[in-house]
């Protein structure tokens, strides 16, 4: 490969080097997004919108068949709304941007900037459910939201994100609690199967648990510097947010109660989680069910055999574009094949298609796996069929590497000394006892910067002892260092 094929990924810091500078530089070459003039708030561009989009349309359409409908609510809340709810603002107030001033005029009441819409929603649904037949309410919103981060991270951490956020209303604690579980496992299937990001599904510990809420549960995920990311949550809120906004129906007895209710969101956070729990140094490496083109077509060959390999390129084009393969066709005579290869390797394109003249006499293609580097002649009268075969094992090759990288960077501690030095000496994840006081859970994040992620549905191993005061551990708890 000439030097100038290769100067495209050269431009990309390794991981081993400096894990913070190799993200930047992978989103920034790929083309995902830009620094927009406002602090911590970034540009979509169209290929890293695009992502967005799949996972919008795949979660929108996993809601739906859970009975849940979309509606949307106002990004401005009045003040008055969060002091109805003092546990809630007083998680939000350092991150909350405020509205003084309209039309040259003060406003006789502040308004926040949507971080959240609980308190908006419990509002309207104090309004909107009068008895036990107006329930369960199942509604869903995609919307973006404000929280005034100090230190920002395109994708993983930013000013302004986009999200969707679930608030439902049931008649008592067993249906809310069914529905906080059921969201869950859908975060999880959907992270899983179709992000390839295993992940550990549990629940918060209290001093992590979501503003306001009964109980908090997350599906927590490894970047491949070892950092946890909070890819998803489900919060069941009993009948605090009711309370505050005196949510009542008459119950089937005519006897006056209040709802219990729940909130579950996923941000534009797992874009940020996909690319640092599957890129290299050879850039992005996305997710078939995800990616905006998951097959590139170029062709390649002398210039007196071109027009002939580029118009069955793109008939090629043509029969794969028709079977719902997201395709793109790369044809420009003046541009290296070497450097195509670079640059749809780096842009994370799931499969590479070749095709040259010897290829067009013999009926065959090459298809080339951005995952294995495989390269495999394929029929083209079966073009369609490998394709797709291939999308599948790129996928599930995806999932075991993540796992496995995983499992590789995964201990249990029993002393804190032991958790500081292997914090230290080996990045990832600690599974530790905790007896579960908040003092012991504030001594492991102060002595080590690692904080409790969450309590492990399923533990590999199951702890007796705390980690810090040597009693009896009430909990297996997952800590790690996070974004």
């Amino acid at each position: 490969m000439a030097n100038e094929d290769k100067q495209f990924v050269t431009e990309i810091t390794p991981q081993q080097e400096d894990f913070s500078r190799w993200y930047i530089d992978v989103i920034k070459k790929a083309d995902l997004m830009d620094y927009s003039p406002v602090r911590g708030c970034i540009v979509f561009k169209p290929d890293g919108y695009e992502i967005w989009e799949h996972i919008q349309q795949e979660l929108d359409r996993r809601f739906k068949e859970t009975g849940h409908r979309n509606a949307y609510f106002p990004l401005f809340i009045p003040e008055s709304f969060f002091q109805k709810e003092k546990e809630h603002v007083e998680g939000f107030n350092p991150e909350l941007p405020w509205v003084t001033e309209a039309a040259g005029e003060k406003l006789e009441e502040r308004l926040a900037v949507r971080p959240t819409s609980e308190t908006m929603i419990g509002h309207m649904y104090e309004r909107w459910i009068q008895s036990y037949r107006d329930l369960p309410v199942l509604i869903n919103q995609w919307a973006n939201v404000v929280r005034w981060e100090k230190r920002t991270l395109p994708f993983l951490r930013t000013s302004e994100f986009l999200w969707q956020e679930g608030h439902t209303a049931h008649e008592n604690e067993e249906e809310a609690r069914e529905e906080t579980m059921k969201i869950l496992e859908i975060y999880r299937d959907f992270v899983e199967n179709y992000l390839a990001i295993p992940v550990i599904v549990g629940q918060k510990t209290p001093s992590e648990k979501f503003a306001g809420a009964v109980d908090t549960f997350s599906i927590e995920a490894m970047m491949k510097d070892g950092r946890a990311v909070q890819a998803g949550t489900s919060h069941y809120l009993g009948t605090n947010f009711a309370k505050a906004f005196e949510i009542k129906y008459l119950n089937r007895e005519n006897v006056q109660e209040y709802v219990h209710t729940t909130s579950w969101g996923v941000s534009t956070r797992l874009i940020g989680s996909l690319i640092m729990v599957h890129g290299d140094d050879r850039g992005l490496a996305l997710p078939p069910k995800v990616a905006p083109k998951q097959v590139m077509i170029i062709p390649i060959g002398p210039p007196k055999t071109r027009d002939l390999v580029v118009g069955r390129a793109d008939e090629l084009f043509s029969e794969l574009k028709k079977a719902g393969v997201r395709v793109g066709i790369d044809d420009r005579a003046d541009v290296r094949p070497g450097w195509k290869f670079n640059e749809y390797e780096m842009r994370g394109v799931p499969i590479r298609l070749e095709i040259g003249p010897r290829d067009m006499e013999n009926g065959v293609c090459v298809l080339v796996s951005r995952i294995s580097g495989e390269k495999k002649v394929v029929e083209q009268a079966n073009l369609v069929q490998e394709v797709q075969a291939m999308l599948e094992q790129v996928h599930q090759e995806m999932y075991a590497r993540a796992k496995s990288f995983r499992e590789e960077n995964f201990y249990s501690v029993d002393t804190l000394d032991e958790m500081k030095a292997k914090v230290e000496e080996q990045r990832g994840f600690t599974l530790a006892g905790w007896c579960g006081s908040d003092a012991c859970e504030d001594t492991v994040k102060s002595e080590t910067g690692a904080t409790s992620r969450n309590i492990p549905f399923r533990a590999e191993v199951e702890k007796h002892t705390c980690l810090v005061c040597g009693e009896q551990a009430k909990h297996t708890v997952l800590f790690a260092r996070a974004y």
